[in-house]
């Protein structure tokens, strides 16, 4: 998509008062617009960005946190902006790229809260030569509205009319982070290494780091090697799922309302410290757990694999951050004793890294994985689809479905998804699912940017970007391709499981590859298991609800693990000195 350059205008900075006095009426071609400024006290030199322009029918909240796939969601308006003078400002106006709403044009008159925040970029020249205007990761896991440095206004009321003007003024900045090291214990530790790969590739000095929990009897088994366990999945702030004190009985209980139970966030910390003390009681298996962060300037993690838009996230994990762990950690480094499970993103990233490394991993638990066959890119078919919006036939048009939930019933459709994340930001740079996969898996297009594997307002599918998705990253296609050789590498490490009503759509991507398992010559071995009725992110607990089994994956991952190391260590291997 072509960015719009807008126009700069020397305004002097509005107070919050003159907020609500922003509306008045221009002459010819009026339209309702937005005039936000960068004052001068904010930048010491020109800042380029997503100047984002919320609006919100909640008139006591934050609109910038509340855009989102539901039908609820705030309204929100696009634009790039390229080296923006502090002390002018900027017009967002119909030209701006909206979700759900199109233009501001079809805003309607009323009372809104309104909000303007921007996402700055900074410039990457990579080793390819292009250079890029990007969200550098600041600790936060590419959330912009949590990114040190972004700046934003203070929410307003205001009237908006058919020919009126809102002026905000970019007076907060999101604070720097804590040291990560400040939220280390007897058993969690950070790790952050630079990563020559990466940073040759980026042009700039790139990191890797990693929450690392360590085994009890730790300190007091000096002798003893461990395996180690890759829990894949987003950008981890903290270690998940882990609490090393009683549950805090004074916590007001919250909703969920994905899960419709009240209190979960009593539930959530009842069973991290159910994993505590497990983790540090007998019988449990003694391992390295992992929870890598490996931000890119596109996503909240690389899907950890090379990429010709990311750079080799794949070798930088396996080949540096990897047996940096094992160094200092006493890790037994090799392939038998490691291990990686994960769900939806984690769950692709577990299958990928123990197709492309098989020797490098004993076995995969995946849960709910990102689209693992692209014949079942959640509901397109990238290969013989021509529209992935519409599913059409002569007379008809029939809207493809995005989001549901266990009874079928649909909350956005597969464009009002790709709208909003259109509006969050051009050139796949909204920090969101389907730009993050066409930065994974696309070649490098127009301008450097990842190349577009359908266009963003049509729906229409590039064939020649959907072959190289096929040959590169198609889990499904791979399989069939190398399992001559791969087959053998692979055989009983896949565990897969999904729920048959996944809200995103994901089992139809598991149905083509079991089917394709269940015959493999030589045999897979492998596991595949649904869960009837149950949404994202099902992970083979037909026990327990989604809103349990979720926050268990190490009690059922590591017996597993533990068992298969049992029956496939090489001999002479060191099965003994952490099992204690």
């Amino acid at each position: 998509m072509t960015s719009r350059a807008l126009a700069t205008l020397p305004l002097a900075a509005p107070s919050l008062a003159a907020l609500a006095l922003a509306m008045a009426a221009p002459a010819a071609h009026a339209q309702p617009r937005a005039i936000i400024t960068l004052p001068a006290a904010r930048a010491q030199a020109p800042l380029s960005g997503r100047l984002l322009f919320y609006v919100s029918a909640d008139t006591t909240g934050t609109p910038r946190t509340q855009v989102s796939d539901n039908a609820g969601t705030a309204q929100v308006f696009g634009v790039d902006v390229t080296d923006w003078r502090p002390g002018t400002a900027q017009v967002v106006d119909a030209a701006a790229v909206g979700y759900p709403l199109e233009s501001l044009r079809q805003l309607a008159p009323g009372r809104y809260r309104v909000q303007a925040l921007l996402n700055r970029y900074e410039r990457f020249t990579r080793a390819d030569g292009h250079t890029l205007l990007l969200p550098p990761d600041r600790g936060e896991g590419q959330q912009m509205n949590a990114k040190p440095g972004n700046l934003y206004s203070a929410p307003a009321t205001v009237t908006v009319t058919a020919n009126g003007r809102v002026a905000l003024t970019l007076t907060e900045e999101i604070p720097a982070l804590p040291d990560p090291a400040l939220q280390e214990t007897r058993y969690v530790k950070h790790v952050r290494i630079r990563s020559e790969r990466l940073s040759r590739f980026w042009g700039t000095d790139m990191y890797l780091a990693a929450w690392v929990l360590l085994p009890e009897g730790f300190d007091s088994h000096p002798g003893a090697r461990y395996p180690l366990v890759i829990n894949h999945g987003h950008f981890p702030s903290s270690l998940s799922g882990w609490r090393e004190t009683p549950p805090d009985p004074t916590l007001a209980p919250d909703f969920s309302a994905r899960f419709n139970l009240a209190g979960y966030n009593r539930i959530q910390q009842e069973l991290a410290y159910d994993f505590h003390k497990a983790w540090t009681g007998p019988g449990f298996p003694r391992a390295l757990l992992v929870e890598i962060q490996h931000p890119t300037p596109f996503y909240d993690d690389s899907y950890a694999v090379n990429s010709a838009n990311n750079g080799p996230y794949g070798d930088a994990i396996m080949r540096e951050l990897i047996p940096e762990i094992e160094r200092r950690f006493r890790g037994l480094g090799a392939g038998w004793a490691r291990f990686v499970y994960g769900g939806s993103t984690g769950g692709w990233e577990s299958m990928a890294v123990q197709m492309f490394y098989p020797d490098e991993f004993n076995g995969a638990w995946i849960a709910c994985p990102d689209p693992i066959d692209f014949r079942h890119y959640t509901v397109v078919d990238i290969y013989a689809d021509r529209n992935a919006y519409y599913r059409e036939g002569p007379f008809k048009r029939v809207p493809r479905p995005g989001h549901r939930n266990y009874l079928g019933h649909v909350t956005a459709t597969l464009e009002q998804m790709n709208r909003r994340e259109l509006a969050l930001g051009s050139r796949a740079r909204s920090g969101d699912q389907y730009d993050v996969w066409e930065s994974v898996f696309s070649p490098v297009g127009e301008g450097g940017y990842p190349a577009r594997i359908w266009d963003r307002i049509t729906g229409v599918i590039d064939t020649t970007v959907a072959a190289y998705w096929r040959e590169h990253y198609d889990l499904a296609h791979i399989l069939r391709r190398d399992w001559p050789t791969l087959g053998p590498k692979l055989r009983g490490k896949l565990r897969i499981y999904v729920g048959d009503m996944d809200n995103y759509y994901l089992n139809n991507a598991v149905y083509g590859v079991e089917a394709f398992l269940k015959s493999a010559v030589p045999a897979a071995d492998a596991v595949v298991d649904y869960g009837d009725r149950a949404e994202h992110c099902w992970n083979g607990d037909h026990t327990r609800s989604n809103a349990y089994s979720r926050l268990r994956y190490p009690q059922m991952v590591l017996p597993w693990a533990v068992e298969r190391m049992r029956m496939t260590a090489p001999p002479g291997a060191d099965l003994t000195s952490w099992r204690y």
